[in-house]
């Protein structure tokens, strides 16, 4: 089936490496890209939640941008976040980070905080797409925004707005998935945002996922979408039944306190994190590390 833009299976939503200083370890970063691309990642995310953006600065943000590209080049495709709950702070970034170059795509996250109406939704994401050319996915987590973007909403969307390509769907509601799939245009996309529902929405026409156990476990999250792609269904299954407790595990304390756990424990980058995040106790580093057996 044809897509509006295409940017993979695997999504990584890259954390952000940091010193003890608490400046952006670049060094890290650059390891950190090839590590991911070398392990199954398509494409990769940045400076979003899991990256902290919320502690990040829009010229950091273009920073990492510039940086994860040189390293990506044409083997993974590059998504930096540009969302606000401030519709002109959202253009504005968005404009900004296409006169720099070296995004494949944005990252829009509905509104948070103000919690807009459907109706408002619709027109901040119809301005944010009217003032640029890059490609765009939705963002839809209502753990965060607490407010959630119906499947009327986002069909509407994009119907009337052709650089916007996919959805990252971060709603346990199936129902919902099943009611995007019906109701979008048949070259949109749906991408789960969460690693444990990737199977379950990709049974309902979801293409893959945005990641962060994809971190470390990137090649077997690829081999369950291609088992399952392939109809290999108990195969895939088996699969995401074994990686069930990473997918819950690299969330047992706020994103990516955990994740960034497993990869210093594994040697690639440091776990700091800037406050308000904490790094894990030693307790549960210990707890973290059993059930992903490192």
């Amino acid at each position: 089936m044809a897509q509006r833009y295409d940017v993979g299976e695997v999504i990584t939503a890259m954390v952000t490496p940091f010193k003890k200083d608490l400046t952006i370890d670049f060094e890290g970063l650059e390891k950190l890209d090839q590590h991911l691309i070398n392990n199954g990642s398509d494409a990769i995310l940045v400076a979003a939640t899991t990256g902290e953006s919320p502690t990040l600065t829009h010229e950091e943000e273009l920073e990492l941008l510039r940086v994860v590209k040189n390293v990506a080049q044409k083997k993974a495709k590059v998504i930096i976040s540009a969302g606000s709950n401030c519709t002109q702070t959202a253009i504005e970034q968005s404009k900004r980070i296409e006169k720099a170059g070296g995004a494949d795509a944005i990252l829009q996250v509905v509104p948070y905080y103000n919690k807009p109406s459907q109706a408002g939704m619709i027109s901040h994401f119809t301005q944010i797409a009217k003032s640029v050319d890059l490609p765009i996915m939705l963002y839809n987590i209502p753990g965060r925004t607490g407010v959630n973007m119906l499947p009327e909403t986002i069909a509407t969307i994009a119907e009337n707005n052709k650089n916007v390509f996919a959805v990252k769907q971060s709603n346990s509601d199936l129902d919902q998935v099943s009611e995007i799939v019906i109701n979008t245009p048949s070259d949109f996309t749906v991408f789960s945002g969460d690693d444990s529902l990737t199977l379950p929405m990709m049974s309902l026409g979801a293409k893959g996922v945005v990641s962060v156990a994809s971190h470390i476990i990137g090649k077997e999250i690829k081999q369950m979408i291609r088992l399952y792609k392939l109809g290999k269904v108990h195969e895939a299954t088996a699969l995401h039944l074994k990686l069930y407790p990473t997918f819950i595990k690299v969330f047992m304390a706020p994103n990516p306190t955990p994740i960034k756990a497993a990869l210093d424990k594994l040697g690639i980058i440091s776990d700091t994190v800037r406050s308000p995040l904490v790094t894990l106790t030693d307790e549960q580093k210990k707890e973290l590390f059993k059930v992903l057996g490192i």
